[in-house]
């Protein structure tokens, strides 16, 4: 399953920023592949149960994929399928969509008040 790969690349990255220290909120900019931000939300949970980011608030910024036309030069967010066929500003069929995936831990909330439990770091 992609999803979970992917939540457990936000937990490990995560995990090594907080350096042993917890959690209280992650935000995660995603792009490049729609997901959904639910099973994105559930699969963080799981990932993240029995560390120190267990309980952290997930705060999921999806930014949609990109197709450039050849033709205008215009780039337009993917918001449909049609999008990857034609421009939707000049009707044009020359259409570019890489397929390029971006995860990008923008920012982490460590909880100062609360010691540090041991066996709570990262399991892997």
């Amino acid at each position: 399953m992609h999803e979970m790969g992917l939540c457990q690349a936000i937990v490990e990255a995560t995990l090594r920023r907080a350096a042993g220290r917890p959690v209280r909120a992650v935000r995660v900019r995603v792009g490049g592949h729609p997901v959904d931000p639910q099973v994105i939300a559930q699969g963080f949970r799981m990932a993240a149960a029995g560390t120190y980011a267990e309980g952290a608030e997930l705060d999921l910024v999806v930014e949609p994929q990109t197709a450039h036309c050849r033709s205008c030069g215009a780039d337009s967010p993917v918001t449909a399928a049609t999008v990857l066929v034609a421009c939707p500003r000049c009707g044009g069929l020359d259409m570019d969509a890489p397929l390029t995936e971006q995860l990008v831990v923008e920012s982490i909330a460590i909880s100062e008040d609360e010691p540090a439990a041991s066996g709570r770091g990262d399991s892997g």
